[in-house]
């Protein structure tokens, strides 16, 4: 049988020079609290320096702390219960608190060190540029990440449609022309419709940001990779940390293409906020309206 990674760094902690000795014992200490720890933080607390921790995880098999986390957060997982991978069973409601927004609060973290950012100008430059921009989602989750960009690419003056049903994607792939952009989202990649859809549109000369894991097959059709990968999820397919991470990368998106573009983008949106604000139908911050067409109702707000 082979040994558990925790297994590995006991094995190996003995033998070690004492300043990787050190790194090793917060592992085996404390787990949870090494995934939600930066290389500069674990450095920190074992009195080390970056550089040492970079060879100690070689040390394990891994070319960095990121592909470590990785490895020990799937084999924490299947030490959990099936409702969430840092969660036992018994675990008080304080406890179930703390872990689930910890975990959460490190998988958003986590988004920086996985971003390349040569890429990610590139995929900005091509949005910001681009004539159109088609989102595409996977499932329910992924399709609500591609409204929600649409959603805010629109606010910023870009011409953009998201499409959920599979036929309409691979319509809009085909009317795709050159200097256009397709986002494709998927956690999974590898919705055979979804990369149809992805290869008409590249026929046509547009170029496509993928938002998906790393090695999968989306992932292999994009120009522009926002590789992001999170521990499987105990009870969803998708799961929370998926989630966070998407949405995560979206608002990176977003502020990014809107610095690209410049003032026109910032007089868009504070002329969507001057709309809200005096035609918007939020009881709170504007006079409720009469639907019998007699105006403004008595009162005024919602109480």
């Amino acid at each position: 049988m082979t040994p558990s990674l925790l297994q590995k760094i006991g094995e190996i902690r003995s033998d070690a020079p004492a300043t990787r000795r050190a790194i090793l014992d917060l592992i085996l200490e404390d787990p949870d609290r090494v995934l939600e720890e930066s290389f500069e933080q674990l450095a920190e607390r074992s009195r080390s320096s970056v550089p040492t921790i970079m060879r100690t995880c070689r040390d394990l098999g891994f070319a960095g702390l990121r592909e470590f986390k990785l490895a020990l957060a799937q084999e924490l997982a299947l030490g959990g219960s099936p409702l969430h991978r840092r969660v036992n069973i018994e675990d008080a409601a304080d406890e179930v608190v703390g872990k689930i927004a910890r975990s959460a609060a490190a998988s958003v973290s986590g988004v920086r060190g996985q971003l390349d950012m040569q890429v990610l100008d590139g995929a900005v430059a091509a949005i910001a540029a681009a004539p159109h921009v088609d989102l595409y989602g996977a499932g329910a989750t992924s399709w609500f990440m591609a409204n929600d960009l649409q959603a805010r690419l629109f606010r910023l003056g870009l011409s953009a449609n998201a499409w959920a049903d599979y036929h309409l994607q691979q319509v809009a792939g085909a009317a795709q022309r050159p200097g256009g952009v397709v986002i494709a989202i998927s956690h999974v990649g590898g919705m055979p419709s979804l990369l149809d859809a992805v290869d008409i549109a590249r026929g046509q000369g547009a170029k496509v940001v993928a938002i998906t894991r790393p090695g999968t097959a989306l992932a292999a059709k994009a120009d522009f990779l926002l590789g992001l990968s999170v521990p499987d999820d105990a009870v969803m397919h998708v799961g929370i940390d998926a989630y966070l991470t998407h949405l995560t990368a979206i608002e990176i998106l977003t502020v990014l293409v809107a610095q690209r573009r410049g003032e026109p983008a910032v007089q868009r949106l504070q002329r969507a906020r001057e709309a809200f604000q005096r035609h918007g139908i939020d009881a709170t911050t504007h006079p409720l309206q009469s639907w019998d067409g007699g105006g403004i109702s008595g009162g005024g707000r919602a109480s």
